[in-house]
């Protein structure tokens, strides 16, 4: 009889796998006081209200005190999650959550008034303002508020869309619960004969598995779960989606894509010529498949034999020390106080480390102004791709801890857009330091396979995500429906462009489309793509030594959000708004495929 390997429960998990949430507070009783004390303070909002026109100091007053509710949310929102994270069917940090958001919402029903009052100063007064001393902090956050005139309500409709917090949120919470805590997959056995739980951190494992049929499986038990729950799945999407559409309506946005990219003053153009570099560049895609399936010796290659390493008789262990180890090594490019502090947060208690029941799948960095960069995991030693994954968080982290060091609260906050510049900035760094360091050719063909998948799965797979909500919200838009059938006959026909026509598509794949959590954050994936183009540009820079390349670096990472993504970007040496990045991301890729294929001769 085959040894069951179960994920242990959280109060199982050594103390020092788990991440240090004293820096934010103590106790659950520290938590609970300080919520009570905001939910003391939103009625000073009231003393604001008709007044912001009244002077400088005023507004100064108002935007100082909302942002220092603000800052006291950050850490009572950061505890509350990442306690549901650590085991999603935890009632206690699921009741938390939620009372924390029912002050939130009412703290922002109080504070509605403030963007439409300080868009209705007239022009020549808010300018008069804007030279007074004590509105030299707020003059870039002004700004950006007055941009949004268009698109701001009256007090009283903005009163009333900030009452629909917690309900805008229903479908993503709907989907979290099933997906996280509800959704129960079995055990697999594994190529060992061993029984393994099927979660869906342990799936990733399956789909290395060097044996077929476990990878097999694996996909078709994990797919079944969701096949069984399509119906579920299809309306809490369909009901993410509707969010964005009815949100960007109200407010008079043309689209929901318009609405997503305007905080952040990204070009439409970005967003379609990613698509149409991506779309140019498949048929490289379709050969790198053709390739792993010469190699791998397969008749057909289906999507649950693209994640297992070619050369899968390689075996790529690292103990969690041992990853710390190569992580730092691989980023001594970026100097000594990079490396230590990473270093220190690495082998201290910045991270969740291990998978363990019910804990929230996938991995994130959730770092704020006020605590430390964290970082979860679901590690897992035999997983190359685990080491990536640990990297790219620490970007993330390191990114917040720059920029929290170099700007004041109002500017730390960096955008998504550049945020996905330092996460995969480090992934690159880490592979050419593991490709420099192979000990012989097929490690080397080993990692550069890795590498290939990385952009495959960064660049390629997030640009056909960013495809599939393109189209769906412009489907919400032109009140087509949006059903299992739609949903399903849409992402096939994706599926079939970007694996192309020698790929077989098992008929499950089209499932695929409900389980992605970024779908109910709509617009973000694509980020990912540009990201790494952008990563791929500045580290060869860096590693180039270019002149004042790491110091420029370093300055973006330190930037927050100081100046809008793309000319934060352009002082970092790269603009985004010109096709070059990303043509030459995938101009790597195919190199590296021709790379690849001579090292496997």
């Amino acid at each position: 009889m085959a040894n069951v390997i179960e994920l242990p429960n959280r109060d199982e998990v050594a103390l020092q796998d788990t991440w240090d949430l004293t820096y934010l507070f103590e106790t659950d009783d520290d938590w609970t006081a300080s919520l009570e004390k905001l939910a003391s303070q939103v009625e000073r909002y009231e003393s604001f209200k008709g007044r912001l026109s009244d002077s400088p100091d005023v507004l100064a007053d108002c935007l100082q005190f909302d942002g220092d509710l603000e800052r006291i949310c950050d850490k009572l929102s950061n505890y509350a999650y990442l306690k549901t994270t650590e085991d999603q069917t935890n009632s206690t940090y699921q009741g938390f959550l939620a009372r924390f958001r029912n002050v939130a919402t009412k703290a922002s029903e109080a504070a509605s008034f403030i963007r439409p009052e300080l868009l209705e100063i007239q022009e020549e007064k808010i300018a008069e303002f804007l030279t007074h001393p004590s509105l030299e902090k707020f003059k870039l956050m002004i700004e950006r508020i007055i941009r949004y005139k268009p698109y701001t309500l009256s007090n009283r409709e903005e009163e009333i869309i900030a009452m629909q917090g917690e309900m805008a949120g229903a479908a993503g919470n709907a989907f979290r619960k099933l997906n996280d805590a509800d959704l129960k997959f079995g055990n697999v056995e594994n190529e060992k004969g061993e029984s393994i739980e099927l979660s869906h951190s342990t799936f990733a494992q399956f789909l290395k598995s060097p044996n077929r049929e476990v990878r097999k499986n694996a996909f078709n038990q994990y797919y079944a779960q969701f096949a069984a729950h399509e119906n579920t799945l299809a309306a809490t999407l369909e009901g993410s989606i509707q969010r964005d559409v009815y949100y960007a309506r109200v407010r008079g946005y043309d689209s929901a894509i318009s609405s997503a990219l305007f905080s952040d003053d990204v070009p439409h153009s970005v967003y379609d010529n990613l698509i149409s570099a991506v779309r140019e560049n498949l048929p490289a895609v379709h050969r790198y498949y053709d390739l792993r399936r010469r190699k791998m010796g397969l008749d057909d290659i289906h999507q649950y034999d693209t994640y297992v390493p070619i050369l899968n008789e390689i075996e790529m262990k690292h103990t969690w020390a041992e990853a710390t180890e190569v992580v730092i090594n691989s980023l001594a490019p970026l100097g000594d106080e990079y490396c230590a502090t990473l270093k220190e947060g690495l082998t201290g208690r910045w991270c969740d480390r291990y998978p363990n029941r019910n804990k929230q799948s996938g991995a994130f960095s959730y770092g704020i102004y006020d605590g430390k960069p964290y970082i979860m995991m679901n590690y897992k030693p035999d997983v190359l791709n685990d080491v990536f994954t640990l990297t790219h968080e620490a970007g993330h982290s390191m990114h917040t801890y720059y920029s929290a060091a170099n700007q004041p609260y109002e500017y730390y906050n960096y955008s998504i857009f550049v945020a996905e510049v330092a996460s995969t900035f480090n992934e690159q760094l880490l592979a050419k330091h593991l490709m420099e360091n192979a000990k012989d050719d097929r490690h080397r063909a080993y990692f550069v396979n890795n590498q290939i998948d990385d952009i495959r799965a960064t660049i390629i797979r997030q640009t056909m995500f960013a495809e599939f909500e393109k189209t769906t919200h412009e489907m919400a838009e032109a009140g087509e429906p949006l059903t299992v059938e739609s949903f399903q006959a849409n992402y096939r026909e994706l599926l079939a462009a970007y694996f192309g026509p020698e790929f077989v598509l098992d008929d499950q794949l089209s499932l695929e489309c409900f389980r992605i959590p970024h779908f109910y954050r709509a617009f973000y994936v694509y980020q990912y793509a540009t990201g790494l183009s952008a990563a791929i540009a500045l580290s060869r820079k860096v590693l180039n030594d270019e002149k004042d390349a790491l110091s420029k670096y370093l300055n973006f990472l330190s930037g927050g959000c100081s100046k809008m993504p793309l000319e934060l970007l352009s002082d970092a040496g790269v603009d985004m708004r010109q096709p070059e990045p990303v043509n030459s991301a995938l101009q790597q890729f195919s190199e590296l495929v021709d790379q690849l294929d001579q090292l496997l001769d």
